[in-house]
């Protein structure tokens, strides 16, 4: 019986790229119809591997997977694994964390100069009818603003050159205060709050981070602040948003993540004139798709022919 991985989800529309590398190694794929535990656990059984994009691989999920030796994560982030239970069973946990790296800090770096030039809320005025420049809020030139970076991995740091190539001050925060060789200043998160004309997240999703930004942090923002969010949804309190929102403590957001996602439309956080939103998009590119979909099977394949996949995650889910 050939060996079978699960792919529990994906945003593509074929898995031709998928096939083509299992079918090499003459390994099967496995499509789950949907990605919710009960499903992924029913197909989990024999399993030798698990590729999984968005969809939940939980504790149940794992432990339905006798046979199985890797998960595969088609991404960056590990929030949707439980690798507590994974590591438990001897499960190795994989994932791709430098492939989209110019295509994120490109976007969140297009969305800070659309909310800094009001390029969203002229565009949606315009459309309706208006014409007029004066209808817009008050703009101010990116030289001599500074940009507060929520986290500082490879991400953030791509995003360093860009705003210095604009004559934009750059600071950032993270857990271990490491600034990895950008010069950039260190400051503790109230602090950045307090200091930035704009804010970019690249921190990761831990029990510890979710809400990070909260009722009570947004509050230390300073006044006309931008927010901008391409990391995970869940960083930010979305009913907090929009209350700082609503008493212009916050200038504006750009979120490209969603607490849920796909998020509720119709709150009315996201109709909001001053708030931009992408739909989960600031990975894509051509390129950057086929890189991860082709070195998510290749670590795979790897794994199962007993070598050592190209990035096996720490065995550390805190």
């Amino acid at each position: 019986m050939p060996q079978r991985v699960l792919l529990t989800d994906h945003p593509w529309s074929a898995t031709d790229i998928e096939r083509e590398i299992l079918d090499a190694a003459g390994v099967e794929l496995i499509e789950a119809p949907a990605g919710d535990a009960a499903t992924l656990s029913q197909l989990a059984g024999d399993v030798s591997a698990i590729a999984t994009c968005w969809a939940q691989v939980t504790r149940g999920v794992i432990e339905s997977a006798t046979q199985c030796r890797l998960i595969a994560r088609l991404g960056i982030g590990l929030d949707n694994i439980d690798r507590a239970a994974a590591a438990e069973r001897g499960m190795l946990v994989t994932n791709v964390p430098d492939y989209c790296v110019e295509e994120v800090a490109d976007h969140a770096w297009g969305l800070l100069l659309a909310l800094a030039r009001n390029i969203a809320f002229f565009h949606r005025r315009t459309k309706q009818g208006e014409y007029d420049l004066k209808a817009g809020p008050p703009m101010h030139r990116l030289p001599g603003r500074t940009l507060g970076l929520i986290g500082i991995g490879r991400i953030a740091r791509a995003m360093v050159p860009r705003a210095r190539g604009s004559g934009v001050h750059v600071v950032a925060h993270s857990r271990s205060g490491n600034d990895y060789g950008t010069g950039v200043e260190m400051l503790d998160l109230d602090d950045l709050l307090q200091r930035s004309d704009f804010v970019s997240i690249h921190a990761p999703l831990t029990p510890q981070t979710r809400h990070l930004l909260n009722a009570e942090r947004l509050r230390h923002c300073r006044p006309g602040q931008f927010l901008v969010n391409t990391a995970r949804g869940p960083l930010i309190d979305p009913d907090a948003l929009w209350e700082a929102l609503q008493a212009n403590r916050i200038a504006g957001a750009a979120l490209d993540v969603f607490e849920p996602e796909p998020p509720d439309l119709s709150h009315p956080l996201y109709g909001d004139e001053r708030v931009i939103v992408t739909p989960h998009a600031a990975f894509v590119s051509e390129e950057s798709v086929t890189e991860l979909r082709r070195r998510t099977m290749e670590q795979i394949v790897t794994c199962l022919q007993g070598g050592v996949p190209e990035n096996v995650v720490p065995n550390d889910p805190t």
